[in-house]
């Protein structure tokens, strides 16, 4: 019984992710965004069964709450029935429980900071971030989350800062344990690193970051992939090619046909 209750679970969480990131996504898709945003404004002028329904189950978990605030069950209920009516904010009120009764667990906090991030309360995503952080320095879906909130206000030196200073504090871990000790994936953060380089144009810098990745995990098909896409943005689809088929050669099974798919694409060329 047991067992089957830890499945329920899981699956409820994961259905729960896959309708918070439809949510926020709508940033990487502002058309789509502004059809669905449009859509959702006609629902709520409209008293239909369906939104009836979905009120009375909200009030039904907040009642239950009332009694018990830490009812996770009541708590996991409310969280859905708010992004099934499209609240995002409505649904921060659960995810921030829902994040402090599981500190050791990252993925509540994680989409508590990106969907306050989708609702431009940046003070708040990047003090969850950081709360993230300071709780797992090597926390990959963190860093890039404050880089991606840094960029997002114009503040790309804070986000070299973060991400030299956590590449430091890898290097000197690295030689003092192995690898698969530290807190942190040093080619995942050359990346987010070479990645900034990138959006700045500093191409120089991110393909020196990127070369020092691909010389300091050569089982790695990402640096060669970034690479690949940096000398493709440079005009320069020969060099890149060597490069993808690299890549494609050492990525797992999984990633292969993505890989040649990128390999195919044409070039795209600088606005």
């Amino acid at each position: 019984m047991k067992i089957s209750k830890t499945k329920n679970r899981r699956w409820i969480y994961a259905t729960l992710v896959l309708m918070l990131l439809a949510l926020i996504s709508f940033s990487i898709l502002p058309i789509v965004s502004s059809i669905v945003q449009a859509s959702q404004a006609d629902q709520s002028s409209l008293v239909t069964p369906e939104t009836t329904r979905l009120e009375n189950e909200a009030l039904g978990y907040q009642l239950v709450l009332e009694r018990e605030p830490d009812n996770e069950n009541a708590l996991l209920g409310l969280l859905e029935t708010r992004l099934k009516q499209g609240d995002l904010e409505a649904a921060i009120a659960p995810l921030k429980r829902l994040a402090k009764l599981n500190p050791q667990q990252s993925d509540y906090a994680i989409l508590l900071a990106q969907s306050q991030q989708q609702l431009k309360n940046y003070q708040e995503a990047l003090k969850t971030y950081q709360e993230i952080i300071a709780a797992n320095p090597g926390n990959m879906r963190a860093l890039k989350g404050t880089v991606d909130l840094y960029m997002q206000q114009n503040r790309s030196q804070d986000a070299i800062n973060l991400v030299q200073n956590s590449l430091d504090k890898a290097i000197a871990e690295q030689s003092n344990q192995s690898p698969s000790e530290s807190v942190f994936n040093l080619t995942s953060l050359q990346l987010l690193l070479g990645e900034i380089y990138s959006e700045q144009q500093r191409y120089d810098d991110a393909l020196v970051i990127y070369d020092q990745a691909i010389k300091g995990d050569q089982d790695d098909f990402r640096p060669l992939l970034a690479k690949g896409l940096l000398l493709r943005k440079q005009d320069k689809e020969n060099e890149a090619q060597t490069l993808f088929k690299q890549a494609i050669l050492k990525a797992p099974v999984q990633y292969k046909e993505q890989l040649k798919d990128i390999s195919l694409q044409r070039p795209q060329p600088e606005e």
